[in-house]
């Protein structure tokens, strides 16, 4: 018996890894994150699959569904929404498994802050703008953050952040983030991105609260702040530059493309 961790995906159903889905087809039991995850994907679960909406339920309750299937010799698939690597109550599930000698395989998705950035049509990380990404939140009720973590900490590299479970404080984040980016700087505020209903709204710090005011975003909402969001005064990479040496490109601006036929 193993239960088989799956990140979902930011939302459409399509999104989740063929692994993922060849997984749910698999298991007799499948354990799901029902407020975040799209009901179709339960679809590709066998007829007759024990289905458990896991969001009314505690850790306990959780555990106790995976020895009931460990009892009966039955696979579980576990679908977590994102990926499994942010954000997603993973370890102290593994934490207890361990404990029970239970064995489980991890299945990676296509995170959230990704679905974001492709609906705002950018690129995180330009070249000589920013080239890092801050995954990050504010302390909350489910856990605090560590002292050393801080927004301020991250605004003072300029790195592009994607501030989760956090649409709430937006207020609050802006008028931390403001004396390090500027006023003037980008934020994409993404709601539920690749679902029916996501919704974008754009503008800088200094006014992207107004601009949410009138129609709220109360819950499940990415906030991307950086200049790469909005940046077209960069330069090119230098991995496509004609001149540029490496492995597979040897620096001939005339070298032809290398083409294959399938079969």
């Amino acid at each position: 018996m193993t239960v088989h961790f799956i990140g979902a995906g930011p939302g459409a159903a399509d999104l989740i890894t063929v692994r993922g889905q060849r997984l749910l087809a698999q298991c007799p039991v499948c354990l799901y994150a029902g407020s975040t995850v799209a009901t179709e994907l339960l679809e590709h679960c066998p007829s007759g699959a024990r289905l458990i909406n896991t969001a009314p339920l505690d850790l306990d309750a959780i555990e106790a569904e995976y020895l009931r299937a460990h009892h009966n010799h039955e696979a579980v698939a576990r679908l977590h929404s994102g990926d499994l690597s942010v954000y997603s109550a993973l370890a102290e599930q593994l934490r207890r498994l361990r404990h029970h000698g239970i064995d489980y395989t991890l299945t990676p998705g296509v995170p959230a802050f990704s679905a974001a950035a492709a609906l705002v049509e950018c690129e995180l990380t330009v070249p000589e703008v920013a080239q890092s990404v801050v995954l990050t939140r504010l302390s909350g009720r489910a856990s605090k953050m560590p002292e050393r973590e801080q927004l301020e900490t991250f605004a003072e590299s300029g790195a592009t952040l994607a501030i989760h479970l956090a649409i709430h404080r937006l207020e609050e984040i802006t008028t931390r983030l403001t004396p390090f980016y500027g006023a003037d700087c980008p934020v994409a505020v993404v709601y539920r991105a690749s679902w029916p209903e996501e919704r974008l709204v754009e503008g800088v710090l200094g006014d992207i609260v107004k601009r949410l005011a009138a129609d709220p975003i109360e819950r499940s909402a990415l906030i991307l702040v950086g200049p790469a969001l909005a940046s077209d005064d960069f330069r090119d990479s230098a991995l496509y530059e004609a001149g540029y040496c490496r492995r597979f490109r040897h620096g001939n601006a005339g070298d032809a493309p290398v083409v294959s036929d399938k079969g």
